[in-house]
């Protein structure tokens, strides 16, 4: 592939991570008031995003989600269970807020964008749809290259470019989403070609193909990658040839954000795959990037597993759109706000007692307040719970009663 005069910024190092800010969230967390590690990886993401955001108090008020549509030229091979026609009717269901990232992001308060960067039948202009087309679609990728060298660095600008927009508008975190008829065989392919991979292993159900449809979906991508293999010298010219305008856009994003100190949560296959490319374009990119779901895609854990991702949830999810991310979100913002509002020790007087005792005499007060609770309960559910109207004679005799159900 020729170098692309405007893909030069690929090369700028990823933002470098406040080590200070690190160590302050590491201090505070050794401070509230629960056993050390207790949230698990609640605590760890807390610390991660203090680093990240420069601050021992992180926050995750500003959300944008930015998903990035288009058509592919495989789908001429039936690798989908649906016609290509859905792509743009998609589209359409994205500006009306029917689709399933709508909802979530309008119920997270998350800010959302769609980005159409070309299909096959034309939505139309839309309310709410910025439209850089690319093209009517990627060319067949199992008979040529995906993309020309012009649209693969126009698609990574136009990741770049929403990834720039979120950051200055505020926003703390970034995810990306996709919406591609035939976009799994793509992503598919492109794992294969980056990982060594054969694809029988990545290739999945997509849309919901039965198995002989999975079959004859990895014998398409198998008979592309025989038909590149000799040009796939490198990670960008493997996106040229067998990605896709948005898999590429999702990989401009992540460049981006990790340039400007921007996070990320990637969500499933393709968005997965995507940040692949971009790590194997600047290794540093990894450390921006939190993994949302483990998808239901079977070619997932093998890109996982290459970028020793450890996803914050598993449930069966392969929808994208960025739906998984947006789902695993308010963990994240959970994490946050067990790190800033939980008391320390010193805020609840308990300082210089429990800490001093330790950790087995710190577990025998709670172990205490939780026989207290029961007996509480219990006291309140309790016929003898009458003891307020009664002589005091009366009362004692109830005290004793529910003491002794306990």
């Amino acid at each position: 592939m020729k170098p692309a005069t405007n893909i030069e910024w690929l090369g700028v190092p990823a933002a470098s991570l406040d080590t200070e800010a690190q160590r302050a969230a590491q201090d505070r967390q050794a401070t509230l008031t629960k056993p050390p590690g207790s949230l698990g990886r609640l605590e760890e993401t807390a610390i991660r995003l203090a680093a990240l955001q420069g601050t021992p108090r992180p926050t995750l008020d500003r959300v944008r989600i930015s998903i990035f549509a288009g058509d592919h030229g495989v789908a001429a091979e039936g690798v989908s269970a649906f016609p290509q026609a859905v792509t743009a009717e998609m589209i359409k269901n994205f500006a009306r807020g029917g689709a399933a990232i709508c909802v979530a992001a309008r119920a997270l308060g998350a800010e959302l964008e769609i980005i159409n960067l070309g299909t096959v039948h034309d939505p139309g202009p839309l309310v709410g749809v910025k439209d850089q087309p690319l093209g009517p679609g990627t060319a067949n990728l199992m008979t040529e290259p995906a993309m020309t060298d012009h649209q693969v660095a126009l698609a990574l600008g136009a990741g770049r470019h929403a990834a720039e927009r979120a950051r200055l508008e505020g926003c703390q975190l970034f995810i990306g989403g996709e919406m591609g008829i035939a976009n799994t065989t793509a992503a598919a392919a492109l794992a294969c070609a980056l990982l060594g991979a054969e694809p029988t292993d990545l290739a999945g159900p997509g849309t919901g193909l039965d198995r002989e449809g999975v079959a004859h979906k990895a014998a398409v991508i198998q008979r592309a990658l025989d038909y590149h293999a000799p040009h796939l010298t490198s990670p960008l010219e493997a996106l040229r040839r067998l990605g896709g305008f948005e898999i590429a856009a999702l990989a401009g994003a992540y460049l981006a954000c990790a340039h400007m100190g921007l996070p990320v949560l990637v969500d499933g296959f393709i968005t997965t795959v995507s940040a692949l490319v971009a790590t194997r374009l600047q290794p540093q990119v990894a450390d921006w990037l939190f993994f949302a779901h483990a998808s239901a895609e079977p070619g997932h854990a093998a890109v996982l597993a290459a970028l020793a991702a450890h996803p914050l949830l598993d449930l069966g999810l392969r929808l994208g759109e960025g739906s998984g991310a947006a789902i695993a979100l308010p963990l994240l913002r959970l994490a946050c706000a067990l790190h800033n509002e939980m008391a320390t020790f010193a805020d609840a007087a308990l300082s210089a007692g429990v800490k001093s005792i330790g950790r087995p005499a710190f577990q025998g007060c709670v172990q205490r307040l939780v026989v207290w609770s029961i007996f509480v309960r219990r006291l309140k559910t309790s016929r003898s719970f009458q003891w307020f109207s009664k002589s005091p004679i009366e009362s004692r005799s109830s005290w004793r009663s529910v003491i002794q159900s306990l």
